[in-house]
């Protein structure tokens, strides 16, 4: 049972995180920029998981496990989203997005050489299949090396995230843990946004969106990819996350009236195939032997 909810937590994660493209279209439309959209974004997020720890009776870790999870939101997502930002300065959104989701096989290797996993034939097939997708469903295209080299790094950055947050997720809860990375993503963010100067939004509706960028696209995510990462490992948690850009073109089709390229569409169903393959072997395995 605990493997099927981290397998449905993580899923959870995925499609909520495909809403971030959209809702930051609509933000630059009210009048944001990116540095006040991701201040508001974590700084808000943080507040809302304090009053929430508060509520719970939990209190913020202590020592290292604060230390490592204070990294993974100041180095961790600051990093990601400056490496990933600039690199669509430099290359093709699509180019871009395709290497960023390389993560899932840096995470593999990664588990292999540093938590000692082991991949299976299903896990690596189910791997090649999520990575031939999201090449056929982001539609990549040329670029300049410096932003090559900037997207994989976003992508490095981002399986060091996971492979540090699915240990310290051992020590602490996904709700001391998320408030921790907000808060301290929000700070960084924060500063930036005052040093360039703060673009708040512009209408009410801005405000919405503002509010929806911080419970669609961040709380409801993160808290739920760390719950997740907890019950099925790192390797299996990166994979099913490659739902999220399958989320993103059908939402841009539904709400934006992007055309559905057939292309998108077949990696679209090799990336869910690539999960059902994950999720037959995952639910198959003894809840003993979890990752």
């Amino acid at each position: 049972m605990s493997r099927s909810i981290g397998i449905l937590l993580v899923i959870i994660s995925a499609a909520s995180f495909g809403t971030l493209a959209i809702l930051g279209r609509y933000a630059y439309a009210a009048g944001m920029d990116t540095f006040t959209m991701l201040f508001l974004r974590f700084g808000l997020a943080a507040v809302l998981m304090g009053a929430l720890l508060y509520a719970r009776g939990e209190r913020l870790p202590r020592g290292a496990a604060l230390g490592k999870l204070a990294g993974m939101g100041a180095i961790g997502y600051v990093g990601q989203a400056f490496c990933y930002l600039s690199a669509l300065q430099y290359a093709s959104a699509g180019l871009v997005a395709l290497l960023l989701y390389l993560y899932p096989a840096f995470v593999a290797l990664l588990s292999v050489l540093v938590l000692g996993e082991r991949l299976g034939r299903r896990r690596l097939l189910a791997l090649g299949l999520a990575l031939l997708g999201t090449a056929l469903t982001v539609g990549p295209a040329g670029g300049q090396w410096q932003g090559i080299l900037l997207a994989v790094a976003a992508a490095v950055i981002y399986s060091v995230y996971i492979i540090v947050g699915a240990g310290v997720m051992k020590l602490v809860s996904a709700v001391q843990s998320s408030t921790v990375i907000f808060a301290s993503a929000g700070a960084v963010y924060g500063g930036l946004a005052l040093s360039s100067g703060l673009h708040l939004p512009s209408s009410p509706s801005g405000w919405l969106v503002v509010a929806a960028l911080v419970l669609v696209a961040t709380v409801i995510p993160v808290v739920t990819f760390l719950a997740g990462l907890e019950r099925i490992g790192p390797t299996n948690a990166a994979m099913y996350s490659t739902l999220e850009p399958v989320v993103t073109v059908l939402l841009a089709a539904l709400l934006f009236g992007e055309t559905l390229d057939p292309l998108a569409l077949l990696g679209g169903g090799l990336i869910l195939a690539a999960v059902l393959l994950l999720t037959q072997a995952d639910l198959r395995q003894p809840e003993a032997q979890a990752a």
